[in-house]
Protein backbone atom coordinates (compact mmCIF):
# COMPACT_ATOMS: atom_id res chain seq x y z
CA UNK A 1 0.00 0.00 0.00
CA UNK A 2 1.36 3.41 -0.99
CA UNK A 3 -0.02 6.11 1.32
CA UNK A 4 -0.17 9.79 0.39
CA UNK A 5 -1.10 12.69 2.64
CA UNK A 6 -2.76 15.59 0.84
CA UNK A 7 -3.14 18.67 3.06
CA UNK A 8 -5.70 21.10 1.62
CA UNK A 9 -6.89 24.55 2.56
CA UNK A 10 -9.91 26.35 1.19
CA UNK A 11 -8.51 26.95 -2.31
CA UNK A 12 -10.30 24.55 -4.64
CA UNK A 13 -7.87 25.09 -7.56
CA UNK A 14 -4.89 24.20 -5.38
CA UNK A 15 -6.63 21.09 -4.04
CA UNK A 16 -7.46 19.87 -7.55
CA UNK A 17 -3.95 20.70 -8.77
CA UNK A 18 -2.48 18.58 -5.97
CA UNK A 19 -4.95 15.79 -6.77
CA UNK A 20 -3.77 15.80 -10.38
CA UNK A 21 -0.18 15.52 -9.18
CA UNK A 22 -1.15 12.41 -7.24
CA UNK A 23 -2.77 10.78 -10.27
CA UNK A 24 0.30 11.61 -12.39
CA UNK A 25 2.66 9.75 -10.07
CA UNK A 26 3.99 6.44 -11.39
CA UNK A 27 1.30 3.76 -11.12
CA UNK A 28 -1.18 5.85 -9.10
CA UNK A 29 -3.90 3.25 -9.60
CA UNK A 30 -3.84 0.01 -7.71
CA UNK A 31 -2.86 0.11 -4.06
CA UNK A 32 -2.81 3.85 -3.39
CA UNK A 33 -4.51 5.35 -0.37
CA UNK A 34 -4.89 9.13 -0.01
CA UNK A 35 -5.69 10.93 3.21
CA UNK A 36 -6.97 14.44 2.56
CA UNK A 37 -6.22 16.60 5.59
CA UNK A 38 -7.83 19.96 6.31
CA UNK A 39 -6.35 21.76 9.31
CA UNK A 40 -8.13 24.57 11.11
CA UNK A 41 -5.51 26.66 12.88
CA UNK A 42 -6.03 27.10 16.60
CA UNK A 43 -6.46 30.76 17.46
CA UNK A 44 -7.38 32.72 20.53
CA UNK A 45 -8.01 36.44 20.66
CA UNK A 46 -8.95 38.97 23.26
CA UNK A 47 -10.00 42.54 22.89
CA UNK A 48 -12.11 44.64 25.18
CA UNK A 49 -14.54 41.75 25.48
CA UNK A 50 -14.09 38.14 26.57
CA UNK A 51 -11.53 35.76 25.12
CA UNK A 52 -12.58 34.16 21.83
CA UNK A 53 -11.23 30.78 20.78
CA UNK A 54 -11.45 28.95 17.47
CA UNK A 55 -12.55 25.82 19.33
CA UNK A 56 -15.91 27.56 19.82
CA UNK A 57 -16.72 27.44 16.09
CA UNK A 58 -14.58 24.51 14.94
CA UNK A 59 -16.66 21.68 13.46
CA UNK A 60 -14.81 18.43 12.77
CA UNK A 61 -17.29 17.40 10.07
CA UNK A 62 -17.49 20.72 8.18
CA UNK A 63 -15.02 20.10 5.36
CA UNK A 64 -14.35 22.89 2.87
CA UNK A 65 -15.56 22.42 -0.69
CA UNK A 66 -11.90 22.07 -1.77
CA UNK A 67 -11.55 18.85 0.25
CA UNK A 68 -14.82 17.44 -1.08
CA UNK A 69 -13.86 18.20 -4.70
CA UNK A 70 -10.41 16.64 -4.26
CA UNK A 71 -12.01 13.55 -2.74
CA UNK A 72 -14.47 13.23 -5.64
CA UNK A 73 -11.71 13.68 -8.23
CA UNK A 74 -9.44 11.08 -6.65
CA UNK A 75 -12.26 8.58 -6.13
CA UNK A 76 -13.29 9.02 -9.78
CA UNK A 77 -9.69 8.11 -10.64
CA UNK A 78 -10.10 4.88 -8.68
CA UNK A 79 -8.14 5.77 -5.54
CA UNK A 80 -9.17 5.02 -1.97
CA UNK A 81 -9.64 8.36 -0.16
CA UNK A 82 -10.18 9.29 3.47
CA UNK A 83 -11.15 12.78 4.66
CA UNK A 84 -9.70 14.05 7.90
CA UNK A 85 -9.98 17.37 9.74
CA UNK A 86 -7.84 18.61 12.62
CA UNK A 87 -7.93 21.66 14.90
CA UNK A 88 -4.24 22.32 15.51
CA UNK A 89 -1.07 24.02 14.40
CA UNK A 90 -0.99 23.26 10.63
CA UNK A 91 2.70 22.28 10.39
CA UNK A 92 2.50 19.99 13.41
CA UNK A 93 -0.80 18.45 12.26
CA UNK A 94 0.57 17.68 8.80
CA UNK A 95 3.76 16.08 10.08
CA UNK A 96 2.02 14.16 12.86
CA UNK A 97 -0.74 12.90 10.56
CA UNK A 98 1.81 11.80 7.96
CA UNK A 99 3.65 9.82 10.61
CA UNK A 100 0.43 8.40 12.08
CA UNK A 101 -0.85 7.06 8.75
CA UNK A 102 2.66 5.92 7.78
CA UNK A 103 2.60 8.10 4.67
CA UNK A 104 5.07 7.41 1.91
CA UNK A 105 4.70 10.93 0.50
CA UNK A 106 3.15 14.32 1.25
CA UNK A 107 1.78 16.25 -1.73
CA UNK A 108 1.27 20.00 -1.29
CA UNK A 109 0.51 23.00 -3.44
CA UNK A 110 0.81 26.65 -2.64
CA UNK A 111 1.19 30.05 -4.13
CA UNK A 112 4.45 31.72 -5.04
CA UNK A 113 5.72 34.34 -2.64
CA UNK A 114 8.52 36.82 -2.90
CA UNK A 115 11.55 36.19 -0.68
CA UNK A 116 10.49 39.05 1.60
CA UNK A 117 6.96 37.60 1.76
CA UNK A 118 8.38 34.29 2.94
CA UNK A 119 10.36 36.05 5.66
CA UNK A 120 7.40 38.09 6.83
CA UNK A 121 4.67 35.47 6.58
CA UNK A 122 6.60 32.20 6.75
CA UNK A 123 5.83 29.24 4.58
CA UNK A 124 3.88 26.20 5.65
CA UNK A 125 5.33 24.20 2.77
CA UNK A 126 8.86 25.20 3.73
CA UNK A 127 8.25 24.25 7.37
CA UNK A 128 6.85 20.85 6.41
CA UNK A 129 9.74 20.18 4.03
CA UNK A 130 12.34 21.09 6.64
CA UNK A 131 10.72 19.16 9.49
CA UNK A 132 9.43 16.00 7.83
CA UNK A 133 11.35 12.80 7.23
CA UNK A 134 8.79 11.91 4.55
CA UNK A 135 9.33 13.01 0.92
CA UNK A 136 7.31 16.10 0.02
CA UNK A 137 6.14 16.83 -3.53
CA UNK A 138 5.36 20.51 -4.06
CA UNK A 139 3.73 22.47 -6.85
CA UNK A 140 3.55 26.26 -6.68
CA UNK A 141 0.94 28.13 -8.68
Amino acid sequence: MFRILLPVGSDEKQALSASKIITSLPDPSGNVEVTILNVVKKVEATDEGPKVSSKEWYDESNFPESAIRAQEYLQDEGLHVELRREHANPKSAIIETAEEIDADRIVMTGRKRSPSGKVLFGSLIQSVMLNSDIPVTVSLK
